[in-house]
């Protein structure tokens, strides 16, 4: 049996679960006088400009005799009408009337309170985990590849132990790094945060559902000297311009602060990491042999002038220690 054919039953079983706990099954939808496919049309042509039975047909995949018999019904009970447009005497747009509104609006807040009821004795992370996975759905399913990244700069708690997290998987399977290097990142960590303080240290962390993939730092050694510190995207995540954007905020931080240089420590095999880094300005100052994670490395130390250079990051995204 193929990977595929493993999840279909998977699928086909939570289908069948859901479809259950919203009554889609039911004759009439949310005890109301309408059937799920009537509901889906009255609310397309309350929310979509320039709505046209060909568009409704489109969206939501009607068979267009269905679809007519239930726009004259709409029509029979005063909830919707048509206006013919002007650039096609072929085709009218259709509106929902005042009556037609009200049961819309009826309609809404009675999904809202199934859904509430559904959720409401739910823990919050619950709560949180199920409309993070529904957007995961819909996302992969509509064939849609933008993602809505967000970033913050306030940390909040649980954040450093996600990014130790995401440190350990990602150069264990990119590097092959032992726990060894897990260890060292918690104590980096560690000592941050016994100093911490958002005055004069900066995060950004970037979030997609809810979920963090990708972030930067910038730590105050000095009123003139940060060090950049924890640059790392999910592999799912690069190529997107987000690194850019991260090391970009994260520069035009600095030089807002007034710090006069900036320096990191990678290793020798972040190959793309270090063109990036040269290319925004960035040195080599220093270097020395590490065995201490799984594999023979070389630690490197880069540093930038901020008074001497222009910001002109690649588009690659990379993790830096």
């Amino acid at each position: 049996m193929s990977y595929e054919s493993s999840l279909i039953p998977i699928i086909r079983k939570f289908n069948r679960f859901y479809t259950k706990v919203l009554g889609l099954l039911d004759k009439h939808l949310l005890a109301s006088d309408f059937s799920l496919s009537e509901a889906r049309v009255l609310y397309e042509i309350g929310n979509t400009e320039r709505c046209t039975a060909k568009l409704l047909i489109e969206q939501l995949r009607i068979d267009a005799g269905y679809l007519s018999r239930i726009l004259k019904h709409f029509e029979k009970l005063g909830l919707t009408y048509r206006v013919q447009s002007d650039e096609d005497a072929r085709s009218s747009f259709l509106f929902l009337s005042p009556a037609g509104e009200e049961t819309l609006a009826k309609m809404d807040a009675l999904s809202n309170e199934q859904i509430r009821k559904m959720i409401i004795e739910l823990p919050e992370q619950s709560q949180r985990s199920i409309a993070r996975s529904m957007s995961i759905i819909e996302r992969e399913l509509s064939n849609n590849n933008e993602r809505n990244i967000s970033i913050r700069t306030k940390l909040k708690p649980g954040d450093i132990g996600l990014l130790i997290h995401m440190h350990g998987w990602i150069y264990a399977r990119k590097c092959g790094y032992n726990h060894v290097f897990e260890a060292y990142v918690c104590k980096t960590f560690y000592d941050m945060l016994l100093t911490y303080s958002a005055e004069k240290d900066r995060f950004w962390i970037a979030e997609v559902d809810g979920e963090i993939v990708g972030s930067i730092a910038m730590i105050s050694h000095s009123d003139e000297k940060a060090q950049l510190r924890w640059f790392m995207l999910h592999p799912e995540f690069r190529g997107m311009g987000l690194g850019k954007k991260l090391l970009q905020e994260s520069l035009h931080y600095c030089r807002e602060r007034g710090f006069r240089s900036v320096f990191l420590e990678t290793t020798e095999d972040q190959k793309t990491a270090i063109s990036m880094y040269t290319r925004a300005g960035f040195r080599k100052v220093a270097e020395q042999e590490n065995n201490d994670w799984g594999v023979h490395h070389i630690e490197q130390t880069y540093e930038l002038h901020l008074q001497e250079a222009s910001l002109q990051p690649a588009d690659s995204a990379v993790e830096v220690n």
